[in-house]
């Protein structure tokens, strides 16, 4: 062949060529491809980086403490609608002085009306008796209840205790779900407390949880009515008006207490009646309709460090001290006398003032009871015979209606002393206000001792460290003696039909 001639190549040299190079860059593609993972990404993962889409999450969530109680007891709370009578001369409602007032003397504008109310309340047993607040109930004139499946049912009182204000209610249906009752003695600051109830109303079956903030709480001007005897639990679950009569329950769910009371000035506090309590009353209300309570007949104050001090106690002594025991009472009759220190009341220890008036009217009346009171400084035993509370203040009443009021002839008032300027008692004074002996104050030192104390003009002192006060000038040195041994005096007060110890630190001013 010549060297000279072109060389030429066949087609299938060409296709071969291509197919080889194919194949090299699909090989070298792949690979670069698998290394730099340079996969196209999906619609699904382009969605997925959007801020609004929803994060996909099969892990199980932390389940809330609350859930369980909610289930477990709302189905048991109710909704109380209420039409209550209102108006007329013998209402003692506070909207229909407003009326009386508004109105005058016309007899038809003061004609009882009705008006509407609402509550909540917790039924207690699969046959409809149902606990709430005595003032969600009161004065009805017709009372519906609405269960939390929506089913609506008359309701009639079983009965009402206004002194715990307390009242069972029962609807006619059977196979009910209820609230199992739990045991409030054993509530700690702290625990967990779920309020359940109808708040303003309209709010049905509103959840709200807190802490027990406080227990024992007392001496509390309720609106709607005060009760007589308290111990409220506080809490900062929140409660409004709405929510009276709605269980508070603890973390098993468990009722430890009637939802009843709420500080319209504050934030996080409301108070609930114990259920420990309730369930006393409850039981009473269910078999006799109403609650029957025993009578000591004696005003009592906690025995406060400066009182013990004064009366010349340890100051670490608990107890209560009568302060006055009435004529033709128990007390009376068992020989308890004021100043008395009771420490034990039926083989138990006295060291609160609200939970021992609970513990006597919790006993039976009749029943004869060991009392335990230091007096002058040794222990004495004496024995009670306790009597029926209701009976007993009838009478007492009867006795204050009857007793003759005579005037007084003011006699001049003696020198200031700490504070204070008081006169001696005129035989009517003494006869009025059923003192033996003491003096009345007729005037008190702005920002003095017994300014701060609370003293006023008006009230009577009848003694000075369990010393009677005979006269003003007696009262004067009484209260020098003491201010040299620096203790504090404690006065007995009488003022209107309280009596009352009031402790003043002599050498402040």
């Amino acid at each position: 062949m010549n060297p000279n001639t072109p060389r030429t190549t066949s087609p299938r040299s060409y296709v071969i060529g291509g197919i080889a190079l194919v194949l090299v860059g699909l090989v070298i593609g792949l690979g670069l491809s698998a290394g730099l993972n340079l996969q196209r990404a999906s619609t699904a993962a382009k969605t997925a980086s959007s801020p609004f889409s929803p994060t996909v999450d099969n892990s199980a969530l932390p389940e809330s403490p609350f859930a369980t109680v909610v289930e477990k007891a709302l189905p048991a709370v109710v909704f109380i609608d209420v039409r209550k009578k209102v108006g007329g001369d013998d209402s003692d409602d506070p909207q229909d002085e407003i009326l009386k007032r508004f109105f005058g003397g016309d007899p038809q504008a003061r004609k009882p009306q009705s008006r509407p109310s609402s509550g909540s309340g917790f039924i207690i047993d699969p046959d409809g008796h149902i606990l709430t607040n005595n003032h969600v109930v009161r004065d009805a004139s017709e009372i519906n209840v609405t269960l939390n499946d929506k089913r609506t049912f008359k309701a009639t009182v079983v009965g009402a205790d206004p002194a715990t204000d307390v009242a069972v209610i029962k609807i006619d249906a059977t196979n009910l779900p209820s609230l199992p009752l739990g045991d409030s003695d054993r509530i700690r600051v702290g625990d967990w407390a779920i309020a359940i109830g109808n708040p303003l109303g309209v709010l049905r079956g509103s959840v709200t949880a807190g802490i027990i903030s406080a227990q024992g709480r007392s001496n509390l001007n309720i609106f709607g009515g005060t009760p007589d005897f308290q111990d409220f639990i506080q809490t900062d679950a929140s409660i409004n008006f709405g929510n009276s009569g709605g269980p508070l329950c603890n973390i098993r769910g468990e009722a430890i207490g009637i939802n009843t009371a709420i500080n319209p000035s504050g934030q996080g506090i409301g108070f609930a009646i114990p259920i420990n309590l309730v369930k006393h009353v409850a039981e009473q209300l269910v078999a006799h309709g109403e609650v029957k309570r025993a009578w000591l007949g004696v005003q009592l104050a906690d025995l406060t460090p400066e009182i013990a001090e004064g009366f010349g106690l340890a100051s670490t002594m608990q107890g209560v001290v009568i302060q006055s025991v009435l004529d033709d009472t128990p007390a009376a009759k068992a020989g308890l006398k004021r100043n008395d220190v009771v420490v034990e009341f039926d083989g138990q220890p006295v060291s609160d003032l609200q939970k021992f008036r609970l513990h006597v009217a919790d006993t039976p009346s009749g029943k004869r009871v060991p009392v335990v009171v230091v007096r002058e400084g040794h222990r004495e035993t004496l024995y009670v015979t306790l009597a029926d509370r209701d009976e007993q203040i009838a009478a007492q009443q009867q006795r204050q209606k009857s007793s003759p009021r005579q005037d007084a002839s003011p006699e001049p008032a003696s020198a200031g002393v700490a504070g204070l300027k008081v006169r001696t008692l005129t035989p009517a004074e003494k006869t009025e206000a059923k003192v033996d002996s003491g003096v009345m104050i007729t005037a008190v030192e702005e920002g003095s001792v017994a300014d701060e104390a609370g003293l006023q003009q008006g009230d009577i002192i009848e003694e000075v460290n369990r010393k009677p006060v005979v006269s003003g000038a007696g009262f004067a040195k009484q209260l020098d003696e003491i201010k040299s041994t620096k203790k504090p005096a404690v006065l007995l007060v009488h003022s209107g039909q309280n009596t009352a110890f009031v402790p003043l630190t002599l050498d402040q001013k």
